[in-house]
């Protein structure tokens, strides 16, 4: 199995349904924190759902519609990120990351993000990458900033989760921004 490292004993690696027991696991831990703002994790609540969940998700991948992958840091599965909309004849996608609290506060959204991000604009070429996410989840916010993407609005009370009417930002980078970017990480370097 291939894996991509993110630096500092950290990894991404795909995600597939016979790892059900692994999700299951990671979003027992995170559920608490992540929950509020990542369904994933409130919707894994047995082996059967947690296996439908990677399978909608190989179904994605096998469709080019869509991807799941595990962060682990030294071995250890501690997060996921995701595709949760990767439409190529537009050339969109919608990035998606929770990490159990232990692996918070690391750098790791931001790395793992930064790392689908790239595979997404320079080898699929994708022309947007959202980011969407609740007002209320203020980390998710911050990494969508450090990643430099501009917010786009507020849809508000666009989803509802938990009871709540979440009003929801539409955070975005274009290609020729990422691109410039990296660059300029590059040139600084």
């Amino acid at each position: 199995m291939f894996a991509i490292s993110l630096g500092d004993g950290a990894e991404l690696r795909p995600f597939e349904p016979w790892q059900a027991a692994d999700l299951l696991a990671l979003c027992d831990r995170s559920r608490e924190y992540a929950g509020a703002w990542v369904p994933l994790t409130v919707l894994a609540e047995d082996l059967e759902s947690a296996r439908r969940i990677l399978q909608t998700y190989a179904d994605k991948q096998a469709a080019d519609t869509g991807r799941l992958y595990g962060i682990r840091q030294d071995g250890a599965l501690v997060g996921g990120v995701l595709f949760r909309i990767f439409d190529v004849p537009n050339e969109t996608c919608e990035v998606g990351i929770w990490l159990e609290p232990s692996a918070a506060g690391r750098g790791l959204a931001r790395r793992a993000s930064r790392a689908v991000i790239d595979w997404a604009v320079y080898e699929r070429g994708m022309h947007r990458v959202e980011w969407l996410v609740s007002s209320r989840n203020t980390p998710s916010i911050r990494v969508a900033k450090n990643l430099g993407m501009t917010k786009d609005g507020v849809l508000r009370e666009s989803f509802p989760w938990q009871g709540i009417r979440h009003d929801m930002e539409v955070w975005s980078v274009l290609a020729p921004e990422w691109k410039a970017a990296r660059e300029a990480e590059q040139d600084a370097r």
